[in-house]
């Protein structure tokens, strides 16, 4: 999906509607439809802010549709708001491959630069990067440290955040991506979504909500 200007423009006027609108306003956000319970709710990784979470992954096309509208959304978030993405991986060792290589990219602060061209690569030129010979080999003109990329591509702390990211996916019950959490309490559902800037939309209603509560990380 393609996100003109004229759309995200009209995205972020939403989203400011929302903001400021009172919990008796976002009454419409229909349980089961819209959003469902996290329960039990989960503790937020970012204190002092309410947490939004992107469960995905890069073999999924439709996270690769969200991916640039979930950028110019979170350039507008307010300052209590943050979001975070997780990778999941459902058992998959392709996928597991991908949640990979998401962390050494952001562990080697080139995520900004290649994360775009990641979903691209999978969905536009039909690159299988599910090996880490196959992503080896598609990194070598990317400006990378290829050895260094290795190096932490095999690390411990990548392990570890590949299990805690699996580790989240559980306590959330995500059973599909892309998957927007918020404040560890909500998760959207979108079952009427027409499209993704909706999701974004009850996100926004949802943040509204979770502020109206007090509840912060």
């Amino acid at each position: 999906m393609s996100l003109t200007r004229r759309h995200f423009n009209r995205l972020v006027l939403r989203s400011l509607a929302l903001a400021t609108l009172p919990m008796s306003a976002l009454a419409d956000l229909i349980e089961g439809e819209d959003w469902r319970a996290i329960t039990p709710p989960q503790p937020s990784n970012t204190p002092g802010k309410i947490e939004v979470l992107e469960f995905f992954s890069y073999g999924c096309p439709h996270c690769a549709s969200l991916n640039p509208l979930l950028k110019q959304w979170e350039s507008v978030l307010p300052e209590d708001v943050v979001l975070r993405r997780v990778p999941v991986t459902f058992g998959r060792q392709a996928w597991a491959n991908l949640a990979r290589l998401f962390y050494t990219l952001e562990s080697l602060e080139v995520l900004d630069r290649l994360d775009q061209a990641v979903f691209t690569a999978l969905h536009e030129q039909r690159v299988k990067l599910y090996t880490e010979p196959a992503i080896m080999d598609w990194l070598s003109d990317k400006d990378v440290d290829i050895q260094r990329f290795k190096d932490v591509f095999n690390s411990f702390d990548i392990q570890t955040k590949l299990g805690r990211s699996d580790y989240l996916a559980e306590r959330y019950q995500i059973d599909a991506v892309p998957t927007l959490t918020v404040a560890g309490r909500y998760a959207v559902l979108g079952h009427n979504a027409k499209g993704m800037p909706d999701l974004i939309a009850i996100a926004d209603a949802l943040i509204v909500r979770a502020r109206d509560e007090g509840v912060l990380g």
